[in-house]
This record gives C-alpha cells, structure tokens and sequence, in this order.
C-alpha cells in the first residue's frame, strides 16, 4: 500500500499542467568523449539538486523533452535534454548534435551516440556533485543500459522501449546481465513481450515494467506527451518509481 504523504506526493505532482515553465532554461553546449560538440538544454530547479539526463530516440532531438523536462523541475530535478549524433528533428528543434557530426563525417551509428551520454552524465555529475538518473527513450534507452553497468555516476535509469537495436544478437540482454541499480522500463503493449525479455538476465528486484491497461500506448518517451492518450497511465507508475528512488 502507498504510504499517504506518497500518495499525496504524486496526487500533487499529476495536477501540475504539461506546460508550466521551468525555473530556468538555457541552450548549452561541451564536448563529446571524441570531441564533438554536444548541444543540450538545461533546465534548473536548484544548482545544488541531482539530475535526471533525458535522450531522445532515433531521428529525433531534444525537442522530445519540451513538455516533459520542466514537470521534473517541479519535483526538484535539474534536466539535461541532450542532442546525440544519431537524430534529426523533434517538435521544430533540429538536432544540433547530429548536424556537427554529419559535417565533421563523425560515426553516427547508435552505438558511437553512447560517447555523448557519457560525456553528459560526466558533465552533470561533475556540475551537482552527485550520482545522475538517465532517462532513454528507444535506442538511448538501450545505451543507458549498457552504460549503466559499468558506470558508478549512474544511480538509477528509466528506459522508455529499450530493446535489441544493435547489430549483435540478444547483445543488450547479454550485457546488462546482473545490473544492480533501480530501473523502470516502460512500453507500448505491443512491445511487452520484448521489454519483460529483454531483462532475462537481471534480478527482478531491480526493476519495475509498466506497460498501459488502456490502450496500446506509445514507443519511446513520447509516451509522456500530453498528447498521448494514456500518458496519465505512464506519469503516475513513474512518479512511484520516482518517490521510491529520489532518496537513493
């Protein structure tokens, strides 16, 4: 049973609209693990609080957090929505990321984008001085995963349809074999089946999976956008997870 002030917790949390603003927002920009130049938007709640990093899914950019980013600046989190070299366009916002990497004939295969979240999770971690949660959405779910195993920066992920999207057979499920940390992973119904398979490996103490009870749902983070018919659905069994690990 939710204990009260955590259900009142999130009750609070739910009614906050979409649109409100963050306390502060600006373009920024530092370098990747080979030098590329990364563009993310930081979203402030307070210098001093903990991060949840937010990474798009393929073909997009981090117009995919626009709305989502500032209901985490609500709950005290600062944001990072990061350009990663493999991306294009996400509500009007052009992926400045990819448009240096294609004009500098960098590697932009899903698997070379992982040099940029790492640059990211380094950059926020070193900025609060404390662990980051990583948010993925499709493929950089996926990379967060990976990422996770081997990097201690990392407290928790949320991975939105996390699968198999690298060359190698089962090479996901494979690697994050024993990952210990929280994890929340969510996806469209029709994608369950690969979600719950994909954590074959893990302990099942460590993760929780949500898919929606009223419709198919979405692929990706975009499960969050208000305009998704079930992102209620979505919001509140990541706002349990949340309550559970912001202590961690």
């Amino acid at each position: 049973m939710i204990a009260r002030n955590a259900f009142l917790w999130i009750i609070a949390f739910v009614t906050i609209s979409a649109f409100q603003q963050a306390k502060a927002q600006k373009t920024i920009t530092f370098p990747s693990k080979d030098s590329l130049t990364i563009t993310a938007d930081y979203y402030e709640a307070d210098p001093k609080a903990p991060f949840i990093l937010l990474f798009h899914q393929a073909g997009s950019s981090r117009g995919e957090f626009t709305e989502i980013a500032p209901r985490f600046v609500k709950l005290g989190y600062n944001c990072l929505a990061v350009d990663l070299r493999s991306g294009n366009e996400t509500k009007y916002v052009i992926n400045q990321t990819a448009l240096k990497a294609k004009s500098q004939k960098k590697p932009t295969k899903y698997l070379n984008a992982a040099l940029d979240m790492q640059a990211a999770i380094e950059y926020a971690s070193n900025k609060s001085r404390k662990p980051v949660v990583v948010l993925g959405s499709s493929y950089s779910a996926s990379l967060g995963l990976l990422l996770a195993k081997t990097n201690p920066q990392i407290s928790a992920v949320i991975a939105f349809s996390p699968g198999e999207y690298f060359e190698k057979e089962n090479f996901t499920r494979d690697s994050i074999a024993g990952l210990d940390i929280p994890i929340f992973a969510a996806s469209a119904k029709d994608e369950y089946k690969y979600l719950t398979a994909l954590f074959g490996k893990v302990n099942r103490i460590n993760y929780t999976l949500f898919c929606p009870s009223k419709g198919n749902g979405e692929h990706g983070a975009k499960a969050l956008w208000t305009e998704s018919p079930e992102n209620g659905e979505y919001w509140l069994a990541l706002m349990l997870f949340i309550n559970q690990i912001k202590d961690f």
